[in-house]
């Protein structure tokens, strides 16, 4: 992930897209969505999951300049970055910052009011998979039956083994005959992760994948990611898990007030700050701004 931020201009100038002749992203993107891939390690060993040296990959969603604002409130100001296939791209910042914001319309979902954003990837049925923070599904189905009508929706045409398959991935095989209204909060969100990756979208939006998940099942969840970008899936997502960002992720966006602030690999940011943790950039980056909630419009952030 690339912009304009606070780290060394020449970087960010030599990983910026060269030219801009692509088509405008599309906003007919499906708003329901999931991430699909085995988790083939114990959560205390995914912080050898994905390396901060990683080759170059190239752009699927550029954000340029872009501002947003809900009336007279200005929620995103003068954003620039990019979200590379094949890799994990992390956006962290405080509440209310202007995170749901971003990703939003970097998913097609908002339209920015300054600047544009630009897609990138293949001409796929399904272009962006999207989870929202707060997921809800129509009672009366089950787990399983929920994941296939939405493989339909979508145009999919997935076979029932798929549908399966996917439950596997994020732990609810289990529950498939489990009516989608007797889930707990945390159960409701690995379904809609599941649904965000119904179609092999070539990006994953995941907004706050691990809230409401016991700390076995957030490695789980970020597992998924990472193996998502392994095989080539531009997986964009927030958290507030500082641990499990720094070790999965491979680029960060800081965002605060509105504004990226700083973004890089993980370990580029902390040898800039020469610091040992994400978390330590964190709190330098934002230090001002400690134990305050901003209030901009809206409230999901």
């Amino acid at each position: 992930m690339t912009g304009d931020t606070d780290s060394n201009g020449e970087d960010r100038e030599r990983n910026r897209p060269s030219s801009r002749t692509d088509s405008s992203m599309s906003t007919n993107t499906n708003t329901t969505t999931g991430p699909t891939t085995d988790a083939e390690q114990e959560p205390n060993e995914t912080e050898t999951a994905r390396p901060d040296d990683v080759p170059d990959r190239p752009p699927v969603l550029e954000a340029d300049d872009v501002d947003h604002s809900y009336g007279p409130v200005s929620v995103l100001e003068n954003v620039s970055t990019t979200v590379d296939a094949g890799a994990v791209t992390a956006l962290i910042g405080p509440n209310g910052s202007g995170k749901t914001t971003l990703l939003r319309t970097l998913a097609g979902l908002l339209e920015p009011t300054g600047g544009s954003v630009t897609y990138r990837g293949d001409d796929a049925a399904r272009r962006i998979g999207y989870l929202p923070q707060q997921p809800a599904f129509r009672p009366g189905f089950t787990v399983l039956e929920t994941v296939r009508f939405y493989s339909s929706l979508v145009g999919a045409d997935e076979p029932d083994t798929a549908a399966v398959d996917r439950l596997e991935t994020v732990g609810l095989a289990d529950a498939a005959d489990r009516p989608v209204e007797a889930l707990s909060g945390g159960m409701t969100r690995l379904v809609g992760i599941a649904q965000a990756t119904i179609g092999d979208p070539p990006v994953v939006v995941l907004d706050e994948p691990a809230s409401g998940l016991d700390p076995g099942m957030s490695n789980h969840v970020f597992e998924i990611a990472a193996e998502l970008a392994a095989e080539g899936t531009a997986v964009l997502l927030s958290s507030h898990d500082l641990s499990l960002v720094d070790r999965t992720a491979d680029a960060v966006a800081l965002l605060d007030d509105g504004r990226i602030v700083r973004q890089g690999p993980p370990a580029s940011m902390r040898a800039d700050l020469e610091v040992d943790s994400l978390r330590a950039v964190y709190e330098q980056s934002v230090a001002a701004d400690a134990g305050t909630v901003r209030v901009q419009g809206v409230t999901d952030e």
